[in-house]
């Protein structure tokens, strides 16, 4: 009996000693280390989110969706609660659209209690996710960007990133208006990271939609008509824009080639710069109405005028020549414009005169921002008549030696177009468009019926023609400057053509820039073409009758 007694008693001793440690155990637990526990607890339960607000939708002017917002479905896990990483990501790659390295490295990382897996899903992979039921995976829905339209306009519209915010182009510059509100939400989950609960602390409010001035019509057949300059001359790339003079208002902006504005990574720089407003090129040609305007203006010259030309004229260093050799010719001025003399437009310059001319050439907007509602304009490179070398008045008469953008092109050739008068050009439907003179309505005439001897018998561009209609405009062709060696080069061109229709009453204007054209260079046979098959559309399609 003693023995047994002994016996009983040491194990008495032994639980008391074990209840003991035990009590201590919890009392430390529920004191010491109890805020850290109930922390790791909670966080373990319940996720905070932010929610992306639904960004506004961005539609042409007749209401065709051109970037919207729709549902789709975000995976997120909590590494803490995967029992089998390696399964786990096995089963979940295929859908997830990653590689299983990846997801296996995000759900073996057991320092972190949540982690995104994969964002903004189709909805249909994101249903095939939630069926698995798999522990410690969840999903929530968020709005995702997509364009309807597919490539169309992109360079315009832009681009966002995976938080939604805008990167590039309208959906950059318009990022407050069509972000909306964020909102927050938390997720509750039970033990085996499945949710019970979803609450949303703070609703997300949605983005202002934005119409635009773009007719997507018109843009389809501007971007076709570029894609096919792209397969014929295989240039670097094509600008193209089509806007109605009489308001500002842009119908059509297209670049060449296209982007993917779901994936604008996939494109390089140049393809995803909007080269209308962002990109400066010599003009060429298209630059002497401005030279012509100017002179007529400061009545140094009628259309009347006329000029002995040369061969050939010395300025200072340069000799200048005109596209084709001839012999002593007289040309008046509208003969000189129509025909594109080189050294008719140098002669118009110099009785300008250097400070008038440079005056002439800011008026008309040059060296400066058109105001166009879209981001990152360029200004050009205007030099000053203090910058001028003695052969400055040989060059910048005929659009070398100056920089421009398209669009800088396409405000000043409203003047023309619209007695006179420019308007602010704008993408923004109902976006207040003020107006300025420019040039007095009667230069802007006579100036637009010299352009139309450009595509008349015998002009640069008297192939580009649409039965019925009379048409105005400029072709030009200008050497890339060599930015390695220095001067031009002999290899690279640009070739442009602006021009309006219908000529005595303008409704539209387009100007189509090709940036190294191979085969051909001159603006009459690589862009006066491309002009001819946009208005040929155009005209018709919006109703324009014949004249």
């Amino acid at each position: 009996m003693p023995l047994l007694q002994r016996r009983i008693g040491l194990l008495f001793a032994a639980f008391l000693v074990l209840l003991l440690l035990a009590s201590f155990r919890a009392l430390w637990l529920g004191t010491v280390k109890g805020n850290d526990l109930r922390g790791r607890a909670v966080a373990q339960q319940v996720e905070q989110f932010d929610v992306p607000a639904r960004r506004g939708t961005i539609t042409d002017r007749n209401g065709t969706e051109l970037a919207v917002s729709e549902d789709s479905v975000t995976v997120y896990a909590d590494p803490k609660l995967i029992r089998d990483p390696a399964g786990t990501a096995q089963r979940l790659a295929p859908f997830l659209g990653k590689p299983y390295q990846d997801v296996l490295g995000a759900l073996s990382d057991r320092s972190k209690g949540f982690v995104y897996l994969a964002r903004k899903l189709p909805l249909t992979k994101g249903e095939v996710v939630k069926k698995l039921k798999i522990t410690g995976i969840g999903t929530t829905n968020e709005p995702r960007r997509v364009y309807p339209q597919g490539t169309m306009a992109s360079q315009l519209i832009g681009s966002v990133g995976v938080d939604n915010y805008g990167l590039s182009g309208l959906e950059q510059s318009l990022e407050k208006q069509l972000h909306g509100t964020d909102g927050e939400r938390k997720i509750v989950n039970d033990a085996i990271g499945q949710p019970v609960s979803i609450v949303d602390e703070k609703r997300a409010v949605a983005g202002k939609d934005v119409k635009l001035t773009i007719d997507a019509a018109i843009q389809q057949r501007v971007e076709s008509v570029l894609a096919g300059v792209g397969q014929t001359y295989k240039p670097k790339g094509a600008t193209a824009l089509v806007l109605d003079p009489r308001t500002g208002e842009i119908l059509a902006l297209a670049n060449y080639p296209t982007v993917d504005p779901s994936d604008p990574a996939a494109g390089d720089p140049y393809a995803r710069q909007d080269r209308a407003v962002q990109a400066s090129y010599e003009p060429g040609s298209t630059f002497k109405a401005i030279t012509v305007s100017g002179a007529l203006e400061d009545h140094k010259v009628t259309p009347d005028t006329t000029f002995d030309l040369p061969p050939a004229l010395q300025v200072a260093d340069r000799t200048i020549h005109d596209a084709e050799d001839r012999g002593y010719v007289t040309l008046s001025v509208a003969q000189i414009l129509a025909q594109s003399s080189n050294i008719g437009a140098v002669k118009v310059g110099l009785r300008l005169g250097a400070q008038r001319f440079d005056h002439w050439v800011r008026e008309f907007g040059f060296g400066g921002s058109t105001g166009i509602d879209l981001p990152g304009e360029a200004a050009g490179i205007v030099p000053h008549p203090k910058q001028y070398s003695g052969s400055s008045m040989g060059n910048l008469p005929i659009g070398q030696g100056i920089a421009v953008t398209p669009m800088q092109m396409a405000a000043a050739y409203e003047a023309i177009a619209d007695g006179g008068i420019t308007h602010r050009p704008h993408v923004i439907a109902g976006d207040p468009a003020p107006a300025r003179r420019v040039i007095s309505a009667r230069t802007a005439a006579q100036v637009s019926q010299m352009l139309e001897g450009v595509l008349g018998p015998g002009g640069p561009a008297e192939e580009a023609q649409v039965k019925g209609y009379t048409l105005a405009g400029k072709t030009g062709t200008a050497e890339k400057p060599d930015l390695v060696n220095g001067g031009y080069s002999k290899t690279k061109y640009v070739a442009s053509f602006i021009g309006f229709a219908p000529a005595k009453n303008p409704r539209l204007l387009v100007a189509v820039m090709v940036d190294e054209p191979q085969g051909a260079i001159y603006g009459g046979q690589v862009a006066a073409p491309a002009f001819e098959k946009i208005v040929s559309f155009a005209l018709p399609y919006l109703r324009i009758p014949p004249q």
